[in-house]
C-alpha cells in the first residue's frame, strides 16, 4: 500500500499540471510582466494583507480603511489582466475546496454530521 504521503505529493504534481493551474500561472505572469498591473496588484495585495493583519489581531477596521479597500478592488477588478488572474485564482481555489471536501469525507463519515443523528 502507498504511502499517503506519496499520494499528497502525486495530487500536488496533479494540480500544478492541471489546466486550473497553468491558467493561474499563466494570467500571474502577465500582471507581473506588466508594471502598471502588477503595482495596482501589489496595491491591492498590500491592502488585503494589513486588513487581514488588523482583523487577526483584533483591532478596529474605520470606516476610512474599508472604503479605500473597496475602492482599491474596484480598480483592478476594473484591469483587465488583474480581473483574468483573479478569476483563474478562484477556478483554482474551487478545485482546492472540492479536493479538500473529498479528502475529509473518512473524518466526516466517521464523525457523522453533528445535526444529523446516526442510526
Amino acid at each position: 500500500m502507498a504511502n499517503l504521503y506519496d499520494h499528497a505529493y502525486d495530487l500536488e504534481k496533479a494540480i500544478r499540471n492541471s489546466e486550473e493551474f497553468t491558467s493561474l500561472k499563466e494570467a500571474y505572469e502577465a500582471v507581473m510582466n506588466d508594471e502598471a498591473a502588477k503595482t495596482m496588484f501589489d496595491d491591492f495585495r498590500q491592502t488585503q494583507m494589513t486588513l487581514q493583519q488588523k482583523q487577526m489581531q483584533g483591532e478596529e477596521i474605520s470606516e476610512e480603511e474599508v472604503e479605500q479597500a473597496r475602492k482599491v478592488v474596484e480598480l483592478v477588478q476594473q484591469h483587465p489582466q488583474i480581473s483574468k488572474l483573479m478569476e483563474e485564482e478562484q477556478r483554482l481555489n474551487t478545485v482546492i475546496n472540492d479536493i479538500s471536501r473529498i479528502i475529509t469525507k473518512p473524518l466526516e463519515e466517521l464523525y457523522g454530521n453533528p445535526e444529523e443523528p446516526q442510526q
